[in-house]
């Protein structure tokens, strides 16, 4: 092996970064002459090269492993991973990669901590480690290569910023961008505004299955619960349905909602509820209504292992409220992005939510992130969606 300093020794028996990209605390027996957020060479017990990574000693998950081969985290890397990740997004796709996508998935394009999105002409990129957000530089000039006339918004998470140690990064990379942006998703329009909102501005993940809910909602009543920008509601009206009520408690969102319902041409078939969605779903249930098709989108309820239980009775709740309002031969979408909750863990809360609704379901489809939010069979964490397509009978 190569003498490269800094040194990451593993301890013995305890070499699953052979496979799997993240390196914990108690896995290294030694980590000599490495700053935090600098890249680190992995060896083994015995001295051996096993990888190399972005090391730093804050957080409990200290390394992220970026290449099993021995070669530098240079500009030539970094060019050569995005270019991966741009082509894997560019099949079947004769123009290149969709105009509104995920460019860059983290560890599923062997790119741990690093989000790229894009936006029409925008890329927003994000970065959730403290390695990352120091080779900034590099990827934002290998993006300039692969688009050289997209400007780029650099806008990390807060909460990752922190835990990490680094100041998190919101603004345009080198120059300057539009505020806003109009882009086309499956044939529904969205503003989005750079910069502003949760994740990087749209929840891409949620695209295949907005067309999903489009696809069958025609003549029914829509509910869709933790709307956030209303893009179910959106495909769902574009779909033919008859109404949908949506809600959110979020000022920003609710303002965005209603400028979408506005741009795709159906808020007069829509209602939005600026409330809790817990104390709404009640509420319907008193008043007797029925919905055709219902959207459960939350936010991620467990962000520990310590909230699992609370989480377990959030999902619970939402799901038998949702049930006792379904209409017989109706669709419940229900979904849970909360890491630390298993597929398993999610159908036992739905059917113990059915049992005690006593409505009967039927499985129609598991549903997961779009495409472009690839899964590594090696490293279940990169699948983080669970959904499910439940209809009533």
């Amino acid at each position: 092996m190569k003498s490269t300093k800094p040194t990451l020794r593993l301890k013995r028996g305890h070499e699953t970064a052979r496979t799997h990209p993240w390196i914990f605390k108690g896995d290294v027996a030694d980590a000599s002459d490495v700053e935090p957020g600098s890249a680190v060479a992995v060896v083994d017990a015995a001295g051996r090269f096993v990888g190399r990574g972005f090391y730093n000693p804050k957080p409990a998950l200290c390394c992220r492993i970026l290449t099993w081969i021995d070669e530098p985290l240079d500009a030539a890397f970094f060019h050569r991973r995005l270019e991966a990740a741009v082509g894997l997004r560019a099949r079947g796709h004769i123009q290149g990669p969709p105009t509104l996508c995920r460019l860059v998935w983290s560890e599923a394009d062997g790119l741990p901590g690093l989000v790229v999105d894009r936006y029409g002409p925008v890329l927003v990129t994000q970065c959730l480690t403290h390695g990352m957000a120091r080779a900034r530089s590099l990827v934002t000039a290998a993006l300039g290569r692969l688009f050289p006339d997209a400007p780029v918004f650099d806008m990390d998470d807060p909460h990752s910023a922190q835990l990490e140690g680094f100041s998190a990064a919101l603004g345009w990379s080198g120059g300057s961008g539009p505020r806003t942006v109009r882009v086309t998703e499956s044939g529904a329009t969205f503003e989005v505004t750079i910069g502003a909102g949760h994740k990087t501005g749209l929840y891409l993940d949620q695209r295949e299955n907005r067309a999903r809910v489009g696809a069958l909602a025609r003549d029914r009543d829509v509910l869709d619960a933790f709307c956030y920008t209303a893009g179910f509601a959106c495909h769902a009206l574009r779909g033919g349905a008859r109404r949908a009520v949506c809600i959110e408690s979020s000022p920003e969102a609710i303002a965005s909602a209603r400028q979408n319902l506005e741009l795709n041409g159906v808020a007069a078939q829509a209602e939005i509820r600026a409330t809790n969605v817990f104390d709404e779903l009640r509420r319907l249930e008193r008043d007797g209504a029925r919905f055709g098709v219902i959207v459960l989108d939350p936010p991620p309820f467990a962000r520990s292992r310590a909230a699992l239980d609370a989480a377990a009775r959030g999902y619970k709740e939402i799901n038998l409220r949702s049930l006792r309002i379904l209409e017989r031969g109706g669709s419940l979408f229900t979904f849970s992005c909360s890491h630390h909750v298993s597929d398993t863990m999610f159908e036992e809360i739905c059917r113990d939510a059915a049992a005690d609704a006593g409505v009967r379901l039927r499985v129609v489809e598991r549903l997961g992130q779009a495409s472009d939010h690839p899964v590594l069979l090696a490293v279940p964490e990169t699948r983080y969606l669970k959904g499910l397509h439940l209809e009533a009978f």
